[in-house]
């Protein structure tokens, strides 16, 4: 194993963050495949078999794919997309484009055709990489309707053969006229990545658009060194480190944690088979490393507690006084105390009978690091993991800050809080109470955009829309976003995410939108965890054909009534959930009502179930 990548953030801000002597991702990414050579860089599943690439494949790929592109015509500063689920040649085309001076923009594999017309205008991309027929047929629905494209280059010929077009080529072909380009010009590709500068724009990451159109946010080279030098200064990781990618890479956090940070900490990404395969692929993999949306962190916790309900009564009886046992630890762990002898001698006997092999089923045997990041957590289910012995922390930060603004150390943490401010990044608090930052991770501004730019960078200061407070030691805590405050009828403001993150402690409870803006009380849309609530149904023999008819059951809304009420003795009288109605179908990434990084789109979600809301009110006579 190696020791840390150099890392050097000049606090006066007058010269560029560096990693190992590096300004730019592209000098660290060749810099990093000249020093590791065959060693491994990243993993697949080929035939239900973890096969291996090395640096130096990643390397002859990425210049393939770039001296290709340059011969196809492409300039420096132009916009390239990326339009695939998670693979090596996501990664390839990512850091091809990049060295020979183009901007990456990913594109979710779940955008609809229009939202990839919209997102192709929008950035004037000439070109598109696809990931096969599927997203091969978005881009031919609307190419006569995006002038500015000249050419699809699909990464898979599955279902594709003898197809042609002239404006569409698969990635052999492009790799074997890149290879051709390099023979004659052998020196271009190194000499493009020496061009780049740490201004030159990187990436454009598209935001969810929950507010109206996608906005491109231009995230600079300086911004992408700074952001992995901050993480790792923050969360060290060791060289070979194992790794699970997951999440789409189009996603800020993900493209952070899964292609920069490695290249930067020479560790090693495993690539998930699907979001489907993903529990399997962690059992398999057992990372050193782990960092999800809450979301994934709710489900596991989920499939533990139905585990062990199903347990024989001796299972079931160990498995609550093992948690009990890391309950009590945990409170001291978490509050920075030292844990009494007695009760850590305790937890080690049940950690040895019960809580490692529980880690070891959900595939963190090996992990000495987990996050949770992209949206708020319960606090309670924080607790958890650190009770069955893993430490996960929280961080903060947003598509416009690079992806990180602060986080929790192990040894420095304050659950509930996000965290102290990333190294060299500035955190303030507005009299209106939002979250202000500073620091070279702050991104350049939105693509074509001057006018949004303005309104989000003032001041050198970054507005993130975030309410929150700092405390007496520097952590910040999130209370809510802005545009979320509901303002009831009787005049009182009430950020939702606390609520409905104590609503989603429920393992029953995926997901929840309280509604109640300009209403005398609050209520609340709910959506159930399918699995957790089979396995009740089934307990309790109630019958169900469908989702619909789970949801509609009259035992299964008793439950969820239960888990509401105790949800609401967290809250006071104006605080509570008054009445809620269940969603009755599933959502998923490729549903308006929710992001690729599943999470609830509220207005979406409001506007859809627009009768369910309605009806709530008009039930109890309490209409605004």
């Amino acid at each position: 194993m190696g020791g840390q990548p150099e890392l050097r953030e000049d606090v006066a801000h007058e010269g560029p963050c560096l990693i190992d002597g590096c300004d730019t991702l592209p000098k660290l990414f060749l810099a990093r495949c000249r020093e590791m050579g065959e060693r491994t860089a990243h993993r697949e599943k080929a035939l239900g078999i973890w096969r291996s690439h090395s640096w130096a494949a990643f390397h002859d790929a990425a210049r393939a794919i770039g001296m290709g592109l340059v011969d196809l015509g492409l300039m420096r500063g132009e916009v390239v997309a990326i339009l695939s689920e998670d693979r090596k040649e996501w990664i390839y085309a990512d850091l091809g484009i990049q060295c020979v001076g183009g901007i990456v923009t990913g594109i979710y594999p779940t955008d609809s055709a229009r939202q990839v017309e919209h997102l192709l205008r929008h950035s004037g991309s000439r070109f598109v990489f696809v990931e096969n027929d599927e997203q091969l047929d978005k881009v031919l629905e609307i190419r006569d309707r995006v002038p500015a494209l000249q050419m699809c280059v699909v990464f898979d010929r599955d279902g594709l053969h003898g197809f042609t077009d002239d404006r569409v080529m698969f990635l052999d072909a492009l790799s074997e006229r890149g290879r051709a380009a390099h023979d004659r010009e052998p020196e271009r590709f190194a000499l493009s990545v020496a061009e780049s500068h740490p201004d030159d724009t990187a990436i454009l990451i598209y935001t969810s658009g929950t507010t109206g159109e996608p906005k491109g946010a231009m995230i600079s080279h300086e911004n992408i060194v700074f952001s992995a030098s901050s993480v790792l200064q923050a969360v060290p990781v060791d060289e070979g480190d194992e790794q699970i990618c997951f999440l789409p890479l189009c996603h800020v956090l993900e493209r952070l944690i899964s292609v920069f940070t490695p290249i930067a900490a020479k560790s090693v990404v495993n690539f998930a088979e699907s979001m489907e395969t993903v529990f399997d692929n962690l059992r398999e993999v057992s990372p050193a490393s782990f960092t999800a949306v809450p979301r994934v962190w709710e489900k596991v916790q989920a499939h533990v507690s139905i585990r062990a309900s199903e347990a024989g009564p001796l299972g079931r009886w160990a498995y609550a006084r093992a948690l009990a046992c890391g309950m009590a630890r945990a409170s001291f762990l978490m509050e920075g105390r030292r844990v009494p002898p007695g009760l850590e001698a305790r937890f080690r006997l049940w950690d040895w009978l019960v809580l490692a092999n529980l880690r070891r089923m959900i595939g963190f045997d090996r992990a000495r690091h987990v996050s949770t990041g992209a949206a708020p957590i319960a606090p309670d289910l924080v607790r958890w993991y650190w009770a069955i012995g893993l430490v996960m922390v929280e961080g903060y930060g947003q598509t416009e800050s690079s992806g990180v603004l602060s986080v929790n150390r192990r040894s420095c943490n304050r659950t509930g809080s996000v965290g102290l401010p990333a190294p060299g990044v500035r955190l303030a608090i507005a009299a209106d109470g939002e979250v202000l930052a500073k620091g070279p991770l702050v991104f350049q501004g939105y693509w074509n955009d001057p006018e949004s730019t303005a309104k989000t960078i003032r001041d050198g200061w970054l507005h993130t829309g975030d309410l929150g407070r700092i405390d007496e030691d520097g952590f910040l805590w999130i209370t809510g976003r802005a545009r979320d405050i509901i303002i009831t009828a009787g005049g009182k403001n009430i950020a939702p995410a606390a609520i409905e993150n104590q609503l989603k402690c429920s393992h029953y409870i995926c997901d929840a939108i309280v509604i109640g803006d300009r209403r005398r009380y609050l209520t609340a849309l709910v959506l159930i965890d399918r699995e957790a609530v089979e396995g009740f149904a089934q307990k309790k023999r109630v019958p169900f054909s469908d989702f619909a008819s789970l949801c509609a059951a009259d035992p299964v809304q008793a439950l969820i009534s239960g888990e509401v009420a105790a949800a609401n003795t967290r809250f006071s009288r104006v605080e509570q959930v008054k009445d809620f109605r269940l969603i009755d179908r599933q959502l998923t990434a490729t549903d308006d009502e929710m992001t690729a990084t599943m999470k609830l789109r509220r207005g979406f979600v409001e506007r859809n179930h627009k009768a369910l809301i309605d009806d709530m009110y008009r039930t109890t006579g309490n209409t605004p």
